[in-house]
């Protein structure tokens, strides 16, 4: 009886040999639809270079970006490190595919690295929820590129080969971006404050406050239409003490009236090449 199906495995390729057999097709797969992985990406450089980042989306086809204006606060030791110094910034953000953004990053760092130390810093945060219409967008070209999503398919299957042996990687999150809202006119303490809990320096961008009735009365604040909002870099591990010290020294309890939050940040890069 355990020959049978030896037997019948010849007999099938004897068959498949003889002339006018036909050999079946396996039948088509249909074409894959999944959902594209997003990334925010934030690119912080002088106000006087924003256009050449916004040239790099234009040649890489991103679909569309933001360009916002702040200012840089941090200290001089690290000004010529990142070009997050006391002056102008251009906060440009956009969105974009996980496969495409290290191509995005390279154009930008290669275009920005003819400029001397400081040419900025760019990072990435990973996105929880977006809406339809504007993941439609990135459905309908989901293949685009489908070499480079390979080649990071295969090198994120190393990577979990290696942390199932017991291999040394890094933590999935090393820094955060800690973003303060704070009233007009109190980003100069808050740096300050920050700083001393082991901030680098951070970028100030003007906003308008708008709440609801039922919060404002919740938290029992005077909402201000001016508002400063202060973003910050930091390494994971410096993360809670700055937020710490923040939220004691300008929160709502305080003039500063301060509401602060933190988001992983996935990538970081300095866009100069020295």
């Amino acid at each position: 009886m355990a020959q049978i199906p030896l037997l019948s495995k010849l007999f099938s390729r004897i068959s498949a040999r003889l002339p006018g057999a036909q050999q079946k097709q396996p039948p088509a797969q249909a074409p894959r639809t999944g959902v594209p992985s997003l990334k925010f990406i934030f690119f912080i450089v002088d106000w006087n270079r924003a256009h050449i980042i916004s040239r790099v989306f234009e040649e890489e086809k991103v679909r569309f970006h933001f360009v916002s204006k702040g200012k840089g606060t941090a200290n001089s030791e690290i000004l010529d490190l990142l070009g997050i110094g006391a002056c102008e910034k251009a906060i440009v953000t956009c969105l974009e595919q996980a496969v495409l953004v290290p191509v995005l990053l390279k154009e930008v760092r290669k275009k920005l690295g003819f400029y001397s130390q400081g040419a900025g810093i760019a990072f990435t945060v990973p996105l929880s929820a977006i809406n339809d219409p504007v993941l439609l967008v990135f459905k309908q070209s989901i293949h685009k590129n489908e070499k480079i999503a390979v080649e990071q398919a295969l090198n994120a299957s190393v990577k979990k080969d290696l942390e199932g042996r017991g291999g040394t990687m890094a933590s999935e999150y090393e820094h955060d971006l800690i973003v303060s809202i704070i009233n007009q006119g109190y980003s100069d303490e808050l740096m300050n404050t920050a700083r001393e809990a082991g901030a680098s320096g951070g970028t100030v961008i003007n906003a308008r406050g708008q709440a609801h009735q039922g919060a404002v009365k919740f938290f029992g604040v005077a909402v201000q239409d001016e508002k400063e909002m202060l973003i910050i870099l930091a390494s994971r591990e410096k993360k809670v003490s700055i937020m710490r010290a923040i939220c004691d020294a300008h929160g709502l309890n305080s003039k500063a009236q301060g509401i602060v939050f933190s988001l992983p940040v996935e990538d970081v890069l300095g866009l100069s090449f020295e």
